[in-house]
C-alpha cells in the first residue's frame, strides 16, 4: 500500500466515497513477541495529537514507578495544548495514579475486579465519545487473564459512537479481537541486545 493507496481491487462496493470511508474509525492491534507495540502506538498518538485530536492513554500493566519517556512527552504536548491550543489535548493514566485497576496487595480476585472497573472507566468513556485517539496499552493481558471479558469489550470497540480511533497493545491478543480490528500488526522478534545478555537501557526502552 505504497502513499496509503489500497491495493487494486481491495475497494469495497459498499456505497461510500472515498471521503467517507477514509474518515471510518480504526480499530488497531499491536500483538506478538516482539519489542515495538506500545511504541508503535504512541507513534499513531504522535500524529493523532498533531492532528488536533483528543488523546487518552490508558495503561493497564505498567508501574506507576517506571518514567516511559513517551509519557513525558505527551505530557508536555498536553501543556502545549491548554497554553497555545497547537495539537490536541492529552490525557495519560497509569496505574499508580488513581485509577481503579492499580495493582494493589490483595489476591487476584482483587486485580480482577479492578481491572474490570478500568474497563468500565474507559467504555464510559468511548460512549460519551470523550476522547478522539485512544491507546489501550499492554489491554491484552486482562483479556488474557479472564479478567475483562472479551466479548463484551469487542461489542464495545465494535459498536462505539463517532469517529474514535483505538490501538490496543500487548501480546496473546484473543482471536475474537484480532477479527474485530480494522489493523492488526504481530510484532515477530528477529533478534534482540536482550538475547546477548544486555539490559534495556535510556533512550531505547524508556
Amino acid at each position: 500500500m505504497p502513499q496509503g493507496v489500497p491495493l487494486a481491487g481491495s475497494v469495497p462496493e459498499d456505497g461510500l466515497t472515498t471521503r467517507q470511508r477514509r474518515n471510518q474509525p480504526v480499530l488497531a492491534v499491536h500483538t506478538g513477541p516482539g519489542k515495538g507495540k506500545s511504541t508503535a502506538a504512541f507513534g499513531m498518538a504522535l500524529r493523532a495529537w498533531n492532528q488536533g485530536f483528543d488523546v487518552g492513554v490508558f495503561q493497564f500493566v505498567k508501574s506507576a514507578k517506571w518514567k516511559v519517556g513517551e509519557e513525558a512527552t505527551f505530557k508536555m504536548l498536553g501543556e502545549l495544548h491548554e497554553s497555545t491550543g497547537t495539537g490536541g489535548a492529552v490525557e495519560w493514566h497509569k496505574m499508580g495514579e488513581g485509577w481503579s485497576w492499580t495493582r494493589k496487595k490483595g489476591s487476584e480476585v482483587d486485580h480482577a475486579a479492578a481491572a474490570a472497573d478500568g474497563w468500565t472507566e474507559i467504555a464510559r468513556r468511548l460512549s460519551e465519545e470523550t476522547h478522539r485517539f485512544y491507546v489501550l496499552d499492554e489491554f491484552t493481558y486482562p483479556l488474557k487473564w479472564g479478567w475483562v471479558d472479551i466479548d463484551e469489550v469487542v461489542e464495545v470497540l465494535t459498536n462505539r459512537p463517532g469517529n474514535q480511533h483505538v490501538v490496543v497493545t500487548g501480546r496473546d491478543a484473543p482471536q475474537a479481537l484480532i477479527d474485530a480490528a480494522d489493523l492488526v500488526t504481530e510484532m515477530t522478534k528477529v533478534k534482540h541486545p536482550m538475547d546477548a545478555g544486555r539490559k534495556g537501557q535510556r533512550g531505547i526502552e524508556w
